[in-house]
């Protein structure tokens, strides 16, 4: 498949469930089985630029008009597992977190306030008609939400250093019954020891999010583009799976003093990440 651009897009980070071929009714599971023997499956870097090569156009494109049928693919133990793009639906939910994200001059020079409505009324029709859908795929600018950690463990980490032209890698897969449970428990805990806040609202949010799935689906938590801001040795030294979780069970424990060396580390671990954001 032809690339919209050369150029590598950084900075987003990805939370994507891979739901068995057997999930899907006909005649998506055909498409999704013919699609698997492709040999020219897109990455995540092509979606993201055709993505921006809708903002090009005048007016640009705030949300493509036809739903994507790509999708990520993986085989686990002989199952085909497959996790939509759905970019169309994303690209909609997206729109509608800008105003939170960009000050309003900013916003207007990216997407025209008549653009953003029209794609708001767009959505709004559409979702009348399919009011159970929901994305495969989460995606985050410039960090990993530490509740999306809960979800791993550091047994889960996998680290390329890349080589050449080929970037590096950091990834964790979980079966989707370990994800429920870490995150079931990491709320028992936090309910438990801490006041309400972004992280217990981040966890009961995803965890909603993931009952939607088949119980056998996998979790993918992807640094994606984020390895592009971070320096190999540090990337290679990243263990945050490991230290959100040791901060759990330190305030599951009782021990404050634990939990907060293990926020500590975290904080100090992304402030590079950070002064990068605010640079930019």
């Amino acid at each position: 498949m032809p690339k919209v651009s050369s150029v590598i897009v950084p900075y987003t980070t990805y939370l994507r469930v891979y739901e068995p071929l057997a999930a899907f009714p006909e005649p998506e599971r055909g498409h999704w089985a013919r699609y698997a023997r492709r040999p020219d499956r897109p990455s995540y870097q092509d979606e993201l630029r055709r993505s921006l090569a809708d903002l090009l156009p005048t007016p640009p494109v705030a949300v493509p008009v036809h739903e994507s049928s790509d999708a990520f693919v993986l085989e686990i133990d002989g199952v085909l597992c497959v996790c939509p793009w759905r970019t169309r639906l994303r690209g909609w939910q997206a729109l509608g977190e800008l105003p939170e994200e960009l000050p309003k001059p900013v916003l207007d020079a990216v997407l025209p306030e008549v653009v953003r409505r029209q794609a708001a009324q767009d959505y709004e029709r559409w979702l009348a008609r399919n009011p159970d859908a929901r994305p495969w795929i989460r995606t985050s600018t410039w960090q990993v939400p530490l509740h999306w950690f809960v979800l791993v463990s550091d047994e889960e980490r996998r680290f390329d250093k890349g080589s050449g032209e080929v970037p590096p890698m950091l990834r964790y897969r979980t079966p989707m019954v370990q994800a429920r449970r870490r995150v079931a428990r990491a709320l028992r805990t936090l309910k438990d020891t801490i006041d309400a806040g972004p992280l217990i609202d981040g966890l009961v949010d995803v965890g909603r999010w993931l009952e939607e799935f088949h119980p056998r689906s996998l979790v993918e938590l992807d640094y994606g583009g984020l390895v592009h801001t971070l320096p190999a040795g540090e990337l290679e030294d990243d263990h945050s799976a490991a230290d959100v979780a040791d901060g759990i069970e330190a305030l599951r424990q009782g021990d404050g003093t634990g939990a907060g060396e293990a926020y500590a580390r975290l904080v100090e671990r992304w402030r590079s990440v950070r002064d990068r954001r605010s640079a930019n």
